[in-house]
């Protein structure tokens, strides 16, 4: 197989975006954003967009899906696979390659999977119906529709639990056959491993220096900006216990330690997810901190895409 583009993904704090950008200098790439946050304005900080890091010897790294839409607005799987295409058509017409850098699993899935039933459109009336639903009921309820095309939905995710069932309750109902698309997509993929441990370490630090460096700030600011705080929980991990820590619902010592566990188990998320990718292809696991000088050279003897000479 012909590989077209080049992923690097890995659990949060693994140095994606930092690798991305090496290889991307080395390799004449530019950078799409598969994380689900980053692509809204203003969320800097607590969606780590390091944007510092796109600069690599003093050339600026191009990337693409992050800073796109504005905080209060909705982006769903939907958009993501879309502006994947665009970005990914508009790097290959200017003879650069594609580097796909993220850790949301479903976003990566979308190189893979045809996910065109997710342009189904929302449905409010079943929404209200089922946001009063608890977790559980909700898997119970998704479990009824016995359809193939949801079988790998986040069952620890409530908004992603009635998106799916929206979707069920939308192709149960209609007659619409939706056809399969053949994905231009042929993904190098990179993973970045770091032990647990060495992980929880890293997330506690990264917090403490975000806390440091702005982050309940950047949380206030978006309140002053009109953000609710029901906007603010639902944009999640940092920007949740954020809200509730300015709501004095939580301590300054109880958001650190709160925060610190709630990064971790999505980091265990994200192993997950990866792991179940394996199934299907093959990932080249890789330390963090690996050369990316030496590793681009490995990649250029490895893959069979045309790599032009960059840095």
């Amino acid at each position: 197989m012909k590989n077209n583009c080049l992923v690097i993904l890995g659990p949060t704090a693994s140095g994606k975006t930092k690798l991305a950008c090496e290889l991307a200098y080395h390799l004449n790439g530019e950078i799409i954003s598969a994380d689900s946050r980053q692509v809204y304005k203003q969320l800097n900080i607590g969606t780590g967009k390091d944007l510092e890091e796109y600069v690599v010897n003093d050339k600026k790294i191009n990337y693409h899906l992050i800073d796109s839409i504005e905080p209060g607005e909705q982006f769903y799987l939907h958009d993501f696979v879309r502006e994947l295409k665009i970005a990914f058509d508009k790097i290959n017409a200017e003879n650069k390659l594609p580097i796909i850098c993220g850790g949301t699993g479903l976003y990566l899935d979308a190189l893979q999977k045809d996910f065109s039933f997710t342009q189904i459109k929302e449905n409010e009336a079943l929404r209200k119906e089922l946001e009063i639903l608890s977790k559980e009921e909700l898997q119970i309820r998704l479990s009824n529709y016995k359809n193939e095309k949801l079988k790998d939905t986040d069952l620890n995710s409530k908004k992603r639990l009635i998106r799916a069932i929206e979707i069920a309750d939308s192709l149960k109902n209609t007659k619409t056959e939706l056809k399969n698309t053949e994905l231009p997509y042929k993904p190098y993929y990179v993973g970045i491993n770091v032990d647990i441990e060495k992980r929880k370490d890293l997330i506690y630090k990264r917090l403490l220096s975000r806390l440091d460096n702005g982050l309940i700030q950047e949380a206030e600011g978006l309140l002053k900006k009109g953000m609710t705080h029901e906007r603010l929980q639902f944009l999640g991990l940092e920007y949740k216990f954020l809200s509730n820590y300015l709501q004095n619902k939580i301590s300054k010592e109880e958001l650190v330690i709160q925060l610190s566990t709630a990064i971790n188990q999505f980091s265990k998320r994200q192993m997950t997810w990866f792991r179940k990718m394996e199934k299907g292809i093959k990932i080249n696991w890789l330390d963090k901190g690996v050369n990316a000088a030496e590793l681009a050279k490995e990649i250029k003897t490895r893959t069979q895409f045309p790599l032009c000479e960059g840095g």
